[in-house]
């Protein structure tokens, strides 16, 4: 179930009357009721969950979701206690299942400082903007113009710099948001239908642990359903980008320009130069370090450094480039005629 600080349960649908808003056909179960979605492997007898890829066709079979979305050829997977929707799309139709059980709560009315304040030492500058929910502790410092979503919980003794945006998001002690930076915005889904690309709800959240540091104009999406959680102490460079659903551990330095795609995962004391760009779901051991610009396309062994596009081990990278060094070098320039 999505976090109800952040998002608001609609009513309840049965099987039937929802495949009919998302263009599916009931196979069985029409009359069992849903209130939630979920993905296959979180899903309760009360959320409808989808089959996307082949590969999780064994989360499938082990779901106890109440409802599934599969394509035709994959009816007799599903479990015999769920009932079954069947599209052309279902990821699709998940996502329009999504909207019709779900609702990001908006920013309809600003409430004042101290209905969010631990005490009398938070500072809230002027400009700032506060929503419905929202928990300030003590020692911390709100700068000036900056708007903080319904439901947003910041810890102690942090400083959230000015023209800073933060929703659906759980902050630890000790944080400091530099200005301008957007924390829990939409995670970058989409998918395809008949009629074109269609945006996936996103109703994960973003935690950042105690200790900290997001910098200036950089980007941390909430997840699709899970978290986006960043590892206590773990420094953000300014223009830096996180996708949704991305678990990076302790200690991590992530310098400026840096990209991690959606669902990485990123263990304790990784370092990151400069440009570096990661693909999704790759996995980066602890005590890795990615150098500046490189593109990490495959999953990095703990403490190991990998550089180049692709990313490769430095050792063989750097003896690649010296072999293609010493043939354009030993290239004789051609005779004049």
């Amino acid at each position: 179930m999505p976090d109800t600080r952040f998002f608001e349960t609609l009513t309840p649908l049965s099987v039937v009357d929802l495949a009919s808003q998302i263009g599916g056909e009931v196979e069985r179960g029409g009359d069992r009721i849903i209130g939630s979605v979920a993905p296959l492997s979180s899903a309760d007898g009360g959320a409808i969950a989808f089959l996307g890829d082949r590969k999780f066709a064994a989360a499938l079979a082990a779901t106890k979701a109440g409802c599934v979305i599969v394509p035709s050829e994959a009816v007799a997977s599903a479990p015999a206690e769920s009932a079954v929707i069947v599209s052309r799309t279902p990821q699709a139709s998940w996502a329009m299942a999504s909207a019709l059980l779900h609702r990001p709560i908006t920013l309809d009315r600003p409430i004042a400082a101290s209905e969010a304040a631990e005490d009398d030492t938070v500072v809230v500058e002027p400009g700032v903007v506060l929503g419905e929910g929202v928990r300030i502790g003590r020692g911390t410092r709100i700068c000036a113009n900056t708007v903080i979503g319904p439901g947003v919980q910041i810890g102690r003794d942090c400083v959230i710099g000015s023209n800073v945006t933060v929703g659906f998001a759980l902050i630890g002690d000790r944080v400091k948001l530099y200005a301008g930076a957007r924390i829990g915005e939409a995670g970058f889904g989409a998918t395809g239908t008949a009629s074109g690309v269609m945006d996936i709800p996103q109703l994960g959240r973003v935690i950042l642990q105690d200790g900290v540091t997001v910098g200036a104009n950089s980007c941390i999406d909430r997840g699709a359903y899970d978290d986006t959680v960043i590892g206590e102490n773990t420094k953000i460079d300014n223009l830096v980008m996180v996708g949704h659903n991305c678990v990076i551990g302790r200690n991590c330095l992530l310098v400026a320009n840096t990209g991690i795609s959606g669902s990485v995962t990123v263990g304790d004391n990784v370092i990151f130069g400069g440009k570096a760009g990661v693909g999704d779901h790759i996995t980066i051991g602890e005590g890795a370090r990615v150098a500046a610009g490189a593109g990490v396309l495959a999953n990095i062994p703990a403490g190991e450094t990998w550089s180049g596009y692709p990313a490769r081990p430095i050792r063989q990278f750097l003896r690649e480039t010296v072999w293609l060094a010493k043939q354009a070098s030993s290239k004789k320039a051609p005779k004049e005629s």
